[in-house]
């Protein structure tokens, strides 16, 4: 099936990871997002499910439910949620029938699991949005808020004012980082273990913060980048870090 903007969003009904099913067409009246994932486990998954809920009020306040969507089955995603901290918006299992969701909507992969794939509807079920997105790279949460003041103006019209960006830690080394990283907790253990002093940002927690790594690496979301004292180190780049540091 080839689903394109303006057609009605194919229903289904899903189990979770909250242990409840989910039915599409029971949240009418809010717009969703529903974000279809390859795998759990995997590192670009890791990073882009957690982000949106370190965004929910964001997601929240332009009226939008956000649902997850992977073929893995429900104890897979119970136990990977767990080891994300906390996800308090539905993973939905899309195993058996296999993959059966993801063929309707047209984005089911030859390897059995599904795309990168990104879906806005509208509070009528209508799909108003699409993104089969670089199935290695994360997708951009602001496009998705964009689209979103786009579709619904009047719930960007009552949402929240952004806060303003801060002046961020300047000099050392300053780590930016997010919670659930795993390299990130890899640089830290690092630095730790060399005594080396450094700043920790969460970029998701820091106004400004997010928005200056995509600046500093072409767009994309890296963590952990480092500011060395005004030079900028993508990645936990340990031959780099060595070279710089002599430890």
């Amino acid at each position: 099936m080839t689903l394109k903007i303006g057609h009605e969003a194919p229903d289904f009904t899903l189990p979770s990871h909250l242990e409840k099913d989910v039915k599409l067409s029971d949240l009418r009246g809010s717009n969703v997002v529903i974000a279809f994932f390859p795998l759990a486990w995997t590192p670009i998954c890791t990073a882009q499910i957690p982000s949106y809920e370190a965004e929910l009020a964001k997601f929240a306040g332009l009226n939008a439910q956000v649902l997850g969507i992977s073929v893995d089955h429900v104890p897979c995603l119970i136990a990977w949620a767990e080891s994300l901290g906390k996800i308090s918006y539905p993973l939905l299992s899309d195993f058996w029938p296999h993959g059966q969701v993801a063929e309707k909507y047209g984005v089911l992969r030859e390897e059995g699991h599904s795309e990168r794939a990104l879906f806005i509807l509208d509070k009528d079920g209508i799909i108003r949005y699409i993104d089969i997105h670089d199935i290695d790279d994360q997708p951009d949460n602001e496009v998705l808020f964009t689209e979103l003041r786009r579709i619904d103006p009047g719930a960007a019209a009552s949402e929240p004012a952004a806060p303003k960006a801060v002046e961020l830690p300047k000099g050392g080394i300053v780590m930016y980082c997010t919670k659930w990283c795993m390299d990130c907790k890899r640089a830290r253990d690092w630095l730790q273990a060399r005594g080396l002093k450094f700043t920790e940002v969460d970029v998701y927690g820091v106004p400004g913060a997010l928005r200056q790594v995509r600046e500093w690496a072409g767009g994309k979301l890296v963590t952990p980048t480092f500011d060395i004292d005004g030079d900028i180190v993508l990645d936990f780049d340990v031959g780099e870090l060595e070279r710089r540091f002599g430890k």
